[in-house]
């Protein structure tokens, strides 16, 4: 079933973007120590985001840069972060206070209804002047009448739990081992991913400079890499790594999203989709997009949230094959505000023995977070 939102993600990140962007000082929500330092104490010169938890930091200005389509160098000197060289990170300060005042007044109830991108919406300056819609709005009423019209959201489950192979078939897969390639600029990668239910992954890909790991053991996760410093992942990220990371994810959506409601009738590649929405604390959570025809889950759109909004992930999957009673992805591709990865699966075990210590945290890891 598909998984493997998160992991991409991070990978993706080190590979395409600045490696500052990837993950910083996150702590474990689930395993919380003592204390979860804050900001200004990891973190030199910090003016505006004092006193939120350190690992908000770099979630934060990942958002900041899908707003604005820009790079961490518009705003900051490239190795020298805390420096005030430039004058967009004023400016970004000061946008940041802006947004942050209008959320604490009282026509937003103290919610984070305002964000970077209400204005921006990708651009580095904000948009000011309307557009015009090359489609008429779509009528409320005929809106109603095929909202009315569609399956109950535990309908369209119950059918996705059956294309896949059925609930039994399902709960009977207690690990995979898959291997695959990718490309990473324009050369072709390998990679192997490895899941042992239920709720502990890894992922290697294989680079001309040595391997980069990305693992979840249930309860926090990591990255290391060649020539770069160990990474733990935000905690915000943390739900959705151990929902991907689940072999019987279709059985539990509702456990993991809470309760579903329909969205209109959409098209993904060139397909007609269901569309269930999960929403938590009045703020969207996940949709999902299930095949008219088939059944199965052909994208999934995921927020992590961060100090100034949620960062958005969309998965789309393909090819899928059955193994071992149960259909898989056997191709799927990871979006976000500023590019995308492809991953073709090459081939497929399911209930392998996995050695356990893949799982493990490594050593010097775990010293350096203890410091």
């Amino acid at each position: 079933m598909p998984r493997r939102a998160n992991t991409f993600r991070y990978i993706f990140l080190g590979l395409v973007t600045l490696a500052v962007l990837s993950m910083s000082h996150a702590q474990n929500t689930t395993m919380a120590p003592s204390h979860v330092k804050t900001t200004e104490e990891v973190y030199q010169n910090i003016k505006v985001l004092k006193g939120i938890p350190s690992d908000e930091l770099i979630p934060g200005m990942q958002f900041i840069t899908a707003s604005l389509g820009v790079e961490c160098s518009f705003c900051h000197v490239e190795n020298h972060f805390e420096r005030d060289d430039k004058k967009p990170k004023e400016t970004a300060r000061k946008m940041i206070r802006m947004v942050m005042a209008l959320n604490r007044d009282e026509a937003f109830g103290n919610t984070p209804k305002v964000t970077c991108n209400s204005c921006h919406r990708g651009s580095r300056l904000p948009v000011s002047i309307p557009a015009i819609s090359e489609q008429p709005a779509l009528p409320g009423a005929a809106e109603y009448l095929q909202l009315a019209n569609l399956p109950a959201p535990d309908q369209v489950l119950s059918r996705y739990v059956q294309a896949l192979g059925g609930a039994n078939a399902i709960a009977a897969l207690t690990t995979l081992a898959e291997t695959g390639t990718t490309l990473v600029g324009n050369r072709e990668t390998t990679l192997e991913i490895f899941d042992q239910s239920p709720d502990k992954r890894v992922m290697v890909i294989h680079l001309p400079t040595g391997e980069s790991v990305t693992a979840f053991n249930g309860a926090e996760g990591w990255t290391l890499a060649a020539h770069r410093p160990f990474r733990e992942m935000p905690s915000a990220d943390l739900p959705g790594e151990k929902m991907d990371a689940d072999l019987q994810f279709a059985l539990k959506i509702k456990d993991l999203l809470g309760d579903l409601k329909s969205g209109p009738l959409e098209k993904v590649g060139g397909q007609d989709v269901y569309q269930l929405i999960a929403e938590k604390n009045g703020r969207p959570a996940a949709r999902l997009y299930f095949s008219k025809e088939s059944g199965l889950l052909v994208r999934a759109l995921r927020y992590a949230a961060s100090p100034l909004g949620l960062n958005p992930t969309r998965i789309d999957y393909d090819d899928y094959r059955p193994l071992h009673g149960v259909k898989i992805p056997y191709r799927w591709t990871i979006a976000r505000p500023f590019g995308q990865l492809t991953v073709q699966v090459t081939k497929a075990e399911a209930n392998v023995p996995i050695d356990s210590r893949k799982f493990e945290k490594p050593l010097e890891a775990e010293q350096q977070s203890a410091k």
